[in-house]
This record gives structure tokens, sequence and C-alpha cells, in this order.
């Protein structure tokens, strides 16, 4: 027979090799010209297929050569080359399909088991995978339940709780919903019974005005001097310290600002105190700071102890600040009241005795007790990046004892305790209650004020700290609702908000936050500051890099640039300024902001002038013959038109004024003269010309 003509001519080629396979496969269909053989192999099993492969090669050597051009004639012929790929996918997929169901077979006699023993806990959204690993079932499986069902996910893919229990159940596995906020549950132990509790040394937080003598009054009460390490005689971050007495009690007192900008950290210093101190310098008297002070103190629930600071100055007047103190509802014992009023000086060391047997006195009284032991928790006081340590903070535990190597989850931070130290800069194993200590190991710096506990395992700790920091991204990143683009365009388009965008780094987490409060009470309608970054720790290159990218300056309190970060911020023309005292960074913005306020345009009154009759002439145009009513019209100035009482006009000029024939600067009340006025021409007899100048008034904040 021919061979086969057309597009084929490969399929001759190697004539003995194939010979066996093509036959094989000719004889293999040849029997079958219908399809209901083929529809019926997928489920004939593997050993049928193999005892059919001799005996095909044995009619193939029987039939010779001429048969198997025939026979591939026929087939290839008719079918078009794509009977063999059919025929070859089908088998492997038949294959395939007998695998799966074996597999299925064996899975589902093992779910059974599976079903019965598991209880699957749902929160509010869970990933595929996670739901996956809580049912004991492969990702792969959950994803091709899902198919079925018609929703196409991923294994990363976020699901809903409805979703999650409907998969849950298919599997056949009971369901306990729970909230995601569930997360927190237990992260700060239940409350002590009495038999365990201890006593604990009193928390003292020292507060007032700025330079009312806080922190030397701590100094004389110990040894080390803190006010010679700070910057323009303020302090600037929250400062906790034990002070051990010669009895062997103890004191811990916590040292907060007095500047207004720190009313965040004084209310975090009143939040975790047992009793305020409140210090009043008698030759100053009440001030701004000292009411706010006792505001704290009030909403905190904690007593007071009125220290009066500086009686050894002449003009020291402690009876004034007594009843001065009496306008706030603070009355002394002297008056018949319950709070203790203490004269001290911190400089002359006077009356220092008197006010810790106060403190002892008060902590006795409010009997103040902790369990020692059990999982420490507490608050933060303070936290910076410091460049040799990393992430410090400076924690007050309440309850318990803080041990070396325990995790400590703290806002959305956690981390292993690598070091625990006091304010001596000794290291301690263990902090038991009231003690105030730095803790290294955290994987970046909480906000103070945050409650810091131990929990058991990283797991647990992990799964508190992404919680927290998907709720953070969350709360700063959601839009108002139902704000559309076209809103929020609008929106800018009426306000026209100018923006000065800054970057902040501070030396501690509590004097960036407090940089950017009061950037943020600047901020007006037009004006406002923009706070691309505040963090504590020194500025490196990303700050810069950033800065560049947002044109914004950088700001460091208290911090310096790295040599890197300097000499690319001078590459890049990025403006870094260096600050140590609050007042004068505010100052500095302030000023900044004030000049980007559009200045007020104020009108200086200078005449009236009555139209008398209009002249039209050629190549100038109308021109007004008026006489000045009262006071002078100038040339070259701003001119409103009044008709019957509506302005026809409004910030016209005056661009042509004559006396007779002559063109005059100025004409006074009571004469006659010609104007005419830069494009404009529909000037009417008894029309009234008001003549006025327009000058700008910068304004400031």
């Amino acid at each position: 027979g021919a061979r086969p003509a057309g597009p084929r001519p490969p399929r001759i080629g190697p004539a003995a090799p194939p010979a066996g396979p093509e036959i094989q496969r000719a004889t293999r269909q040849a029997p079958r010209p219908g399809s209901a053989n083929l529809d019926r192999r997928p489920d004939e099993g593997e050993d049928e297929r193999r005892g059919k492969a001799a005996p095909s090669k044995a009619i193939s050597r029987a039939r010779g050569a001429p048969q198997r051009r025939e026979g591939r004639l026929t087939i290839q012929a008719v079918a078009g080359g794509d009977e063999e790929s059919v025929e070859r996918m089908r088998s492997l997929a038949s294959v395939r399909r007998a695998r799966e169901r074996e597999r299925e077979k064996r899975k589902g006699g093992g779910q059974e088991q599976v079903r019965a023993a598991r209880e699957v806990v749902i929160p509010d959204v869970i990933t595929v995978g996670e739901l996956a690993n809580r049912m004991a079932t492969r990702g792969a499986d959950v994803i091709k339940f899902l198919m079925r069902q018609g929703v196409m996910l991923k294994i990363n893919d976020v699901i809903d709780n409805d979703t999650a229990e409907l998969v849950a159940t298919e599997f056949g596995h009971t369901v306990r919903r729970v909230s995601e906020a569930d997360v927190e549950e237990g992260f700060i132990g239940a409350e002590d019974v009495d038999e365990a509790m201890e006593p604990r040394p009193p928390v003292v937080t020292v507060m007032g005005h700025v330079d009312h003598g806080k922190t030397s009054l701590l100094d004389a009460l110990r040894s080390t001097d803190v006010v010679s390490g700070e910057h323009g005689g303020i302090t600037q971050h929250i400062g906790a310290y034990q002070v051990r007495l010669e009895n062997g009690q103890r004191v811990t007192f916590l040292d907060t600002p007095g500047h207004a900008a720190f009313s965040a950290m004084r209310m975090r210093g009143a939040n975790a105190t047992d009793i305020v101190i409140l210090v009043v310098a008698a030759d100053d008297g009440v001030m701004p700071q000292t009411v706010e002070a006792i505001q704290h103190a009030r909403a905190a629930g904690a007593p007071i102890i009125v220290a009066i600071n500086k009686i050894d100055k002449p003009e020291a007047d402690p009876t004034r600040v007594i009843n001065e103190l009496l306008q706030h509802e603070i009355v002394v014992e002297s008056l018949g009241g319950d709070t203790q009023a203490i004269e001290v000086s911190a400089t002359e060391k006077l009356g220092l005795d008197d006010l810790v047997e106060a403190i002892l006195l008060q902590a006795e009284v409010l009997e103040l007790k902790a369990n020692p032991n059990r999982n420490a928790d507490g608050v933060v006081i303070e936290s910076q990046l410091d460049r040799g340590r990393g992430a410090v903070s400076t924690v007050l535990v309440k309850r318990g004892t803080l041990k070396r190597g325990e995790i400590v989850v703290a806002g959305a931070n956690f981390g292993r305790v690598r070091a625990l130290l006091n304010e001596r800069n000794e290291q301690l194993s263990e902090a038991g209650p009231s003690t105030p200590v730095e803790i290294l190991g955290l994987d970046g710096t909480p906000d103070p004020g945050e409650p810091f506990a131990v929990v058991e395992t990283e797991a647990r700790a992990r799964e508190i700290t992404e919680y927290r920091q998907r709720l953070k991204r969350e709360k700063s990143g959601a839009p108002a609702l139902g704000a559309s683009l076209a809103d929020m365009m609008a929106k800018l388009a009426d306000k026209k908000v100018s923006e000065l965008p800054v970057l902040i780094k501070a030396d501690v987490q509590g004097s960036a936050e407090a940089i950017v409060g009061s950037l943020d009470k600047l901020a007006t309608d037009e004006v406002r500051a923009r706070i691309i970054l505040s963090g504590a720790g020194a500025i490196n290159e990303s700050d810069v890099l950033l800065a560049k990218g947002a044109s914004a300056p950088i700001l460091g309190f208290n911090v310096r640039a790295s040599k890197q970060a300097r000499e690319l911020a001078e590459r890049e023309g990025v403006e870094i300024r260096y600050y140590a005292v609050i007042y004068d960074l505010i100052d500095d913005i302030k000023g900044v902001l004030s000049g980007m306020l559009a200045p007020i345009q104020r009108e200086t009154f200078l005449g009236n002038a009555e139209v008398l009759q209009v002249f039209d002439i050629s190549k100038v145009g109308k021109v007004a013959g008026c006489r000045v009513t009262e006071g002078v019209v100038r040339k070259g100035a701003r001119v409103r038109i009044v008709r019957q009482d509506v302005v026809v006009l409004e910030l016209g000029v005056l661009q042509t004024l004559k006396r007779f024939k002559d063109e005059v600067n100025e004409v006074q009340s009571g004469q006659e003269c010609g104007m005419a006025f830069q494009g404009f021409q529909d000037i009417k007899a008894g029309d009234v010309i008001e003549c006025f100048n327009l000058e700008e008034v910068k304004r400031t904040l």
C-alpha cells in the first residue's frame, strides 16, 4: 500500500524499534471501533492491561511488516494523529483517577477517627492554612473543598468565621467560636488572694510645675545627681529610682517632667503610683501645671502629700501656698484637713526626714501589699533605643517577680528578658513588686503607659503582639466610614490645609510622644505639622531617605545622626536640626507654621468721590467726571464702585486721575477730577467711588 501523503514524513523514520508499540496500539484499537470500550478503560485494573500486552506483541510479530504498514495507514490516516495522544492521555488520567480514589478511601477511614476527637477554635477571621492546622487536615484538602463550593482561595487568604465553621463541620469537627479579642484574655492574671500577699514598697510620683525643684528634691533623697545631666535644667523624661532608707525600708520614686507638653506622661505617672508628692515652690505658689498635677492625682485616686520647696529663700511664703491650695480643695492638716504638708529645702537638705516619714505613714495607712510568687506584670514607664543595647524599656513591676530569661509582652512588642538593670546600672537576677528596672531584649520600644506581663510561651506572646499590631495598623490606616475618594478630594479642596511634614527622633519614646502632642496642638484649619515618623533612637540612613522622599526636615531631640546618616543627609540636602529643650523645638516649628499662614489683607480707607457726569472719549473709553466728597483719591489705589448701594466693581484700580488737563497723583476733598478705571467701562452718573489701600499683614499662630 502507498504511504500516507502530507504533513507526517517523520512518522516513517525509525523502522524497527517502534514497530512493537505501534502495532500494539493499532491492534489494541482495531477491535474497538466504538467508544464504549474506551470509556470503560479507566475502570479496568492494571493487571488486566498487563495481560493484554503480551498477546498484542505476539500478534505484531506474526503479522509482519505489511500488516504494520496497513495498521498505521488505517488508524493514523483516519484519526489524523490525534487518536494516539488521546489514548495516552486517557490512560494516564485513568491511572491518576484510580490512585486518587484509593487515597480518598484510605483517608476517609482515618478522618472518621479525627472527627470524633477534635474541637476547632475559630476566631473572627482566620487564614485557610491556620484553619487546616487546627483541623489537622492538609491545606490542599481545605482549598479543594472551598473550590467545590465555588470559592477560589490561596493558603494564606483570610476567611470569615461563618465560612470557617462551614468547612470545619463539613470535615466532621465540632466548632467553638471565639472573638479575636479573646487573645487578650488572661494576659494580666487574676487578682491575688489575701493569704499570698506580702507588704511592698510604696510607689511615689513626684509632680509639680516646671522649675519648682522636683528633680533636686529627688537628688536630695538619693546620692546620685540627675540635674547636672539634664538640658536646660528641666526633666524631659520620666525617671524611676528606688531609695533605700537606713531602717531597711524602700521607697520607689517616679520623677515626671513639669512642662505642659508632658501631661500625658504625668497622667501615666499618676496611674502607676500609690502616693503623689506635689512639689510647690514657696516663692512661686500654685501654677498651671501644679493644678494639672492635682487633677491627675485625683483621677488616679492617689493620696497627695504637699512638699513646699525652697523655704530657704528669703521671699518664701509657705502660708500663701497653703491658702492657694485651698482654692483647689486641698486642705492641709494644719487647717483641719487630711493632706500632709511638709516644708522642705532640696538645696539645704531641710525637712527631708519629715517628708520620708510622711510617705511611710501614708503607705502604712494604705496597707500596700502584693504577691511576689506569681508571674510578673506591671507598667512600662519609658522606652528608648540604645545604640549598643538595642531596645531598652524602663518598667515598674506591680505584682509578681520578673526574672531574667522570661518572655515579656509589652504593648505590641515582646521578647525574652536578656538583662535586668536597676537605676545604678547594677545587674539583677530578678525584680519584685514595686521595683523599677530596665529590661533588655524586647523587639521594639513599647509606648510608655502600656501594661506588660510575663507569658508562658513564645507562641502565646506572638499571638498577642500580632493581634495588637493588626489593631494598631487598622486604627492608623482606617479611613473614615463612607468616605469615597471624591469626598476626600472635595474636603481637601475646601480646606486647602498647608502641611509641614516633619520627622521626629527623640532619645526616649515619651519625649517623642510629647513633641507630637505639642505639634498637634499647633494645628489650625489652615496649617498643621504632619508627622511622617516619630520614634526613639538615633537618626539613621532610613530616616534620612524617608525625610528626602517626603521633603521633610528631621528634628532630633537629645539624639544625634550617625556618621553615615549625616553624610547621606548632606548629599541629599535633608536638613537635620538638633534640640535639647522642648520649648525651642516648638517655638521653631511655630515660626515655620506662622510663615505658612496666608497673610491678612487689610483695607485702609482713603476717600470717597461721586460721579457727576460720564464722558465718552475716543481711544480712551469712558471717563468719569467726579467730585471728591471726603478724604483724598490717589492714582493707582484700589477702588470700589457702588451704584444705589450695590457694589458693581470690587477691587478695581484707579488707572488715570486728571485735574483739568494734567495728570495728578492725588486729589483732595471738595475738588473735581476725571477718573478712568483699568478694564472697567460701565460707569454711570450718580455712582459713588470708594478709594482705599490694601496692605498685607503677616499672621502668627
